[in-house]
């Protein structure tokens, strides 16, 4: 069995695929100062939960945060007797890139890249929510050629809240109507329309670069909420970034 592991700035994604299907996926809060054995505690006892009995042969990781790198290849070893493959701009990923430089582009976005390419036509674009949210761009001929970060949904409400006197935090779901009635509803409108909208803008303008129409792909925690609010995505893959860590494990 495989263990992918997808290594956010918030949290971190862990996977358990057997050759055939995804058995079981895992959210823990990404924490530099976490062991390999309190992860291990935490993760076998899921995996005992989820009647998963079988060994771990391969783990594979993509992470944007180096700092948890080592404890992860600890987990491998001790725990799992893996090796931790890491998915990087370096790795031999089969992705071609143009980007200024080429092994700058983040493993997630490596991975979102090698599962896009795999399951759809390009031209693709991949709107990625997380911490932040990333745009990934293919071209028609499979090429990655870059994209956009934007700050991501929950980032940009926690900014708005924090600088603000009187203004409270709220659950990101979005109001029936644009125009609030209260303090909560007003705020809901302005981050989840307001963000919408910004996600339909830059796929506009991105495709307007793009030789072809793009096929709009969300993924990420919040990709299934704005899948339904903006006009521009077309479908939500929620495994998208495991599959491409998958697909790097064994190609």
């Amino acid at each position: 069995m495989l263990l992918a592991i997808d290594v956010g700035n918030s949290h971190t994604v862990f996977g358990i695929h057997d050759g055939k299907e995804w058995l079981a996926t895992w959210r823990h809060q990404t924490d530099v100062e976490t062991t390999e054995d309190e992860l291990a505690a935490w993760l076998i006892q899921l995996m005992s939960v989820a009647g998963i009995s079988g060994p771990v042969t391969q783990i594979a990781c993509a992470s944007v945060v180096p700092g948890i790198n080592q404890i992860l290849g600890l987990l491998g070893q001790k725990y799992f007797d893996c090796e931790v493959l890491f998915l990087t701009g370096n790795s031999n990923h089969g992705v071609k890139v143009d980007y200024n430089p080429p092994n700058a582009v983040g493993a997630d976005r490596i991975a979102n890249a090698i599962a896009a390419l795999a399951q759809y036509p390009a031209p693709i674009i991949v709107v990625d929510f997380g911490t932040a949210t990333t745009f990934d761009v293919i071209d028609k001929d499979g090429v990655y050629v870059g994209g956009a970060i934007l700050a991501g949904p929950i980032t940009s409400m926690q900014s708005l809240v924090s600088r603000t006197a009187k203004l409270p935090s709220i659950d990101l779901v979005a109001p029936e109507t644009a125009i609030g009635k209260h303090t909560t509803h007003s705020i809901q409108s302005g981050v989840m329309f307001g963000y919408a909208g910004a996600i339909d803008a830059l796929v506009g303008r991105i495709s307007n670069e793009l030789e072809g129409t793009p096929k709009v792909i969300a993924t990420g925690g919040l990709g299934k909420v704005f899948n339904g609010l903006c006009e521009s995505i077309e479908s939500y893959d929620e495994m998208l970034t495991l599959d491409g860590i998958r697909m790097f494990a064994i190609r």
